[in-house]
Order: structure tokens, then sequence, then C-alpha cells
């Protein structure tokens, strides 16, 4: 065994992802609707950015590795009519906005997004325009399902305004494919890419999740050498999280046709390799990027960012998102959309901001949001520095932290050195590992605990 798959197994355990700090298992139902109101009508600045999210549920079949918020459905009018419930929340957001803030950025996430027809596409687009000011440069991504995707669909992707693509390409393996129930040729995957390419889109990124039923070493390899061939701009290179207890449909994967552990290490150690060797830079927590990327720069200019849609060069917008189970943030607050689609739709239906949870963090947690993502995003954090930011005294308010860098840097995933901490190229590979040290609720200890995915 290399050192590479020995550091692998040695700090593979469960830990977050850190989309949000504190992490969203934390979010609870005692915040409420007037809680989410009053944050809407207080945090108003007209210079600070909005980043907007839409969640389209609907997918055309149901893939069984999801762990998504979901509806496979062929009723169309389903989406239809949850467009209307869209809108109507978008106005009641709309209504608590300062007219003067600008859209940076914006983004439909599912479910597939791409399951709207063209025509909805843009009336969806539409509704947003109508609501918000979108900046001329603003950002804007889709993700994208290969299947049942039209050159119409990604033309009308690009007429709304659309710059960014995330094509869900997951695994190339027919025998993968057919035991996840996502079949979808190569040639399908190469002429999407090719649409998108003629029509303009500034920035493509593929997904691929490793851990799938039947993966090996030989078949990855091949979708990894065919996906790097067609050059997308970045990867999103996701590890599987078998959670059948919290996604049911999950069991319709057999457990013994998943990869071995052993087998899953190689597989990482696959992935590091290639995509080095191709020039992408590993930004971190399994995104991949080429040099010139935005991502890349703003990394290295210390103004990369952490959210609920990952990395982003957008930290000072405010999230507003829309949809069910869609997640907003405010410097303060957190707050998730009700999760359950009829339950939404209900609370739209009746006058309701659909609230179900959210939570409003404390200075502790503000402080320690700041360290983990400046682990996760700069790759280095300034002990001395970082406490006159916060009016700290940083040795002995993260004491318990402190004590569990050094055998991380005999690992060599970190540079210790006096008063400073620096994660090396290996340590980017186990960004979660290091971060997991600031995270005072994991050291609580109760039984309560949420049940993490594995860092490797």
């Amino acid at each position: 065994m290399s050192q590479f798959t020995t550091l692998l197994e040695k700090y593979s355990k469960p830990g977050p992802r850190y989309t949000s700090y504190p992490t969203a298992p934390y979010f609870h139902t005692g915040f409420s609707e007037a809680d989410w109101r009053q944050e809407l009508q207080t945090s108003q600045r007209p210079e600070r950015g909005l980043s907007l999210y839409v969640h389209i549920p609907f997918c055309d079949t149901l893939c069984y590795y999801c762990g998504c918020n979901m509806v496979a459905t062929g009723e169309y009018d389903k989406a239809t009519r949850y467009l209307g419930f869209l809108e109507q929340e978008m106005d009641r957001v709309a209504a608590l906005t300062d007219p003067r803030r600008q859209v940076r950025q914006l983004h439909w996430g599912g479910g597939t997004p791409t399951y709207l027809k063209p025509e909805d596409i843009r009336r969806l687009m539409a509704m947003i325009r109508a609501r918000f000011q979108i900046a001329p440069d603003a950002e804007m991504g889709c993700e994208a399902d290969p299947r049942e995707l039209t050159r119409e669909h990604l033309a009308a992707l690009r007429e709304a305004g659309f710059n960014r693509l995330s094509l869900g390409v997951q695994d190339l393996d027919d025998t993968v494919q057919k035991a996840v129930n996502r079949v979808q040729p190569e040639a399908m995957i190469a002429q999407v890419y090719g649409w998108a390419r003629e029509l303009g889109f500034a920035s493509i990124n593929m997904d691929l999740i490793v851990g799938l039923p039947h993966q090996n070493v030989s078949s990855f390899a091949h979708t990894l050498d065919r996906t790097l061939e067609w050059g997308p701009d970045r990867f999103a290179i996701f590890a599987y999280a078998h959670v059948p207890w919290m996604k049911k449909h999950q069991k319709l994967i057999q457990e013994s046709d998943l990869p071995a552990f052993a087998t899953r290490l190689d597989l990482q150690q696959l992935i590091h390799e290639r995509l080095a060797a191709a020039g992408y830079l590993n930004i971190g927590m399994d995104h991949y990027a080429k040099p010139d990327d935005e991502l890349v720069k703003a990394q290295r200019n210390k103004t990369l960012w952490r959210n609920f849609q990952g990395y982003t060069t957008h930290k000072e917008c405010d999230i507003y998102a829309f949809g069910a189970s869609s997640i907003s943030q405010t410097p303060d607050v957190y707050m998730q959309n009700e999760k359950n689609l009829k339950r939404y739709q209900e609370l739209v239906e009746s006058g309701h901001l659909p609230v179900e949870r959210g939570l409003r963090v404390t200075r502790d947690d503000q402080i320690r949001r700041e360290a983990i993502t400046r682990v996760m995003c700069d790759l280095e954090l300034d002990f001395s520095a970082f406490g006159r930011e916060f009016g700290i005294d940083f040795p002995s308010y993260f004491a318990d932290a402190l004590t569990q860098l050094p055998p991380l840097a005999g690992d060599g995933l970190i540079l210790l050195e006096p008063g400073r901490v620096q994660i090396t190229d290996l340590g980017r590979l186990f960004l979660r590992n290091i971060a997991m040290g600031f995270d005072s609720y994991l050291k609580q200890g109760n039984g309560d605990q949420p049940r993490y995915s594995r860092t490797a």
C-alpha cells in the first residue's frame, strides 16, 4: 500500500462538507417564518449583492444513488404548477428586498432544472428578471442532465443569460450506469457537450461520482480519460454516500456491488494522479479546475468562499433561495424551506414564506465559520491576524484545535509554523479532516450527533 492510500485509509471518517457552519443538521424548527421575515427586513444593505438559487425538484427517472431532494415524474403539469408557486414565493421575498440590490450570481439546481421545457426556462427567467435586478456581468449557472436534453434547451438557457453549465456525467461505464438506473451513452454526452461549446457557455463543469456499484480502477480510468479529452473547465468528483436510512431508494443498490474500501482508495489515487497530470488544480473538496479558472484565481487572491452551492467567488452576497428544500443565507442567519413538495406548495398557496427551519448564528459560530472557511478556501490561517480581526486570543480560543494540528503536520497535510498553519498540496485532499478540529459541534459528544458521509 502506498503512503497516499495509507493516509486515505487513516483519515477516512465521517465528517461535514462545510457548505455551512453550523452544518444543516443543527438547523431547528424553532426558527420561524416571522424570524425570516424580520431578517429579510433588517438585513437590507443596498451595496450588498444577492445570489439567487432556484430548486427544480423534478426528474424524468430516479437515479438510485441520488441524495438530492427530488421527485421522479412523467407528469409535466406538476412542473408547470410548481412555477406558479415559485412566482408567489419570489413576489413575497422581492417585496422585502431593497430594489437597488444587484444579483451577482444565479444558480438553478435540482432535481433536474433542464426537466423544464425551453419555453418554461424562458418563463422562469422572465419571472426572476421582473423581480430582481441582475447585474450585466452576473455569474449564471445551471445543472443539466444530458438525457432528454435537446439543443433547444441549451439555446433557451443561453438566451436567458446563463453562462455556466454543470453536466451530470457520473460514470461512462455501461454496467455502472445500469446498476444506478442512469443510462446515458458516451455519444449522447459528447453531443450535449459539443452543443454547449457551440452555444458559447463560458464555463462547463462535469460532475463525476466515485464509489458507485461495479466501479473499478480500469473502468473509471476510461471515464476519466474520456472526459479529460473533452476538456471541461472544471470537475466536481464526489464520493458516493450510501445512506439508505436517509434515502430509501438507495436500497435499490446492492451493497455487495459497491466497491470495496481498498478499491475506493485506489480510485481516489487514480483521480488525484490523472487530473494533476492533465493540468487541473485541486481546489479542495473534490473540485478541480484549470489554472486560469476564476476559482483558482480567487483562491490565490484569498477571496474564495464556500456556501451551499460549493465554492464561490461571491462571499459578499446574501443567498435568497426559492423552491422546496432550498437554503437561504445572510451573514447572521440560515433558513431552509419546507422539503416536502406538497407541504411547500400548501404553505405558499396559503400566503406564507415556506420556512421549515433555520438558525441564527452566535458569535462563536461566526468565528469558527471563518476559521473553517480560511482552512478550506485560503489554505492557510494566520493566528495573530485572525485574533486581531475578531478580538480574541487565538491560542486560547482554539486550544483544542491546536492540539490536533501536530499529528496532521507529521503526516504532511499541513505546515505548522509559529503562529501560522498552511495546508500542503497533499493536505488539499483532507480539508474536511483539517477543518473538523475547529468545529465545536463535533466535540459535543451527545447521542444525537448527525451522521455524515466519509471524508474519503
